[in-house]
């Protein structure tokens, strides 16, 4: 069996350390330079040792102060279904009251930017093609717990009420309801889920160490017509969120 690499080796011992309660929650760890010593390796080892911990929340480095263990925290539940669309409310700030969280976002939305390649493909549009992008910051109690940056083609919405998803009189309703508006039926939404590492600007908006786990969901809604209406990349990060897929049932 390949032998441990060191940084998981130091990793593993500040576990242990934490785990009886040598140092707890709140506690100011001894200098990388004294960890080091104490265990025979070198600074940059402990480094990555502490930077593997934070990004599992075990620990929280505060700029110019040191390292500190993390107190324990209380990820939310986020729930994916099509069955939580709301005429009247959002399924978000539906999850974020079943934790005990006050559930909002803030936003920015530009109009007729170029559609990415990769976002062409999945509305099944053109590069040059125009869309409407809005950037969303999830909060629950005022602090961030969700990414999503969201692409529907301008020539669907253009000139209409809904053009905006965050202005004028149907602001913040959603997808389903706004197309609604404009005589299209939502029929179905397709979400691909897979793991990654966060890169620095996510962590810098979600408040975690670059590098930490996130969940990246692209997701697309289509009309009944099978034309795609909005894709969207959600960024949802694993320290602070579990996500659950609820799956309703035709009988």
């Amino acid at each position: 069996m390949p032998e441990q690499p060191p940084y998981l080796r130091i990793a593993d011992e500040l576990r242990r350390r934490i785990a009886e309660q040598e140092w707890t929650p709140g506690d100011r760890l001894p200098s990388r330079a004294q960890i080091a010593e104490e265990c025979g390796v070198g600074e940059n080892v402990v480094r990555r040792a502490q930077e593997l911990l934070i990004s599992q929340g075990a620990l929280e480095g505060r700029a110019g102060s040191g390292t500190y263990v993390a107190a324990p925290r209380q990820r939310v539940r986020v729930v994916r279904s099509s069955a939580r669309e709301q005429p009247d409310g959002s399924p978000f700030r539906a999850d974020m009251k079943a934790a005990g969280k006050l559930g909002d976002w803030e936003s920015r939305t530009e109009a007729k930017v170029p559609a990415p390649a990769e976002i062409s493909s999945r509305l099944g549009i053109a590069e040059v093609d125009l869309c409407v992008r809005t950037v969303y910051e999830f909060l629950a109690d005022g602090k961030p717990v969700q990414l999503s940056t969201s692409w529907e083609p301008y020539d669907l919405t253009a000139g209409t009420v809904v053009v905006l998803p965050e202005g004028g009189p149907h602001a913040g309703a959603g997808v389903v309801n706004r197309m609604a508006e404009i005589g299209i039926t939502v029929s179905h939404a397709v979400e691909q889920p897979e793991p990654r590492q966060a890169n620095a600007q996510e962590a810098s908006l979600l408040g975690i160490q670059k590098g930490s786990f996130v969940t990246h969901i692209r997701r697309t809604y289509y009309s009944d017509q099978g034309r795609p209406v909005e894709t969207a990349d959600i960024v949802v990060p694993s320290a602070l969120c579990e996500i659950v897929y609820e799956i309703p049932i035709s009988r």
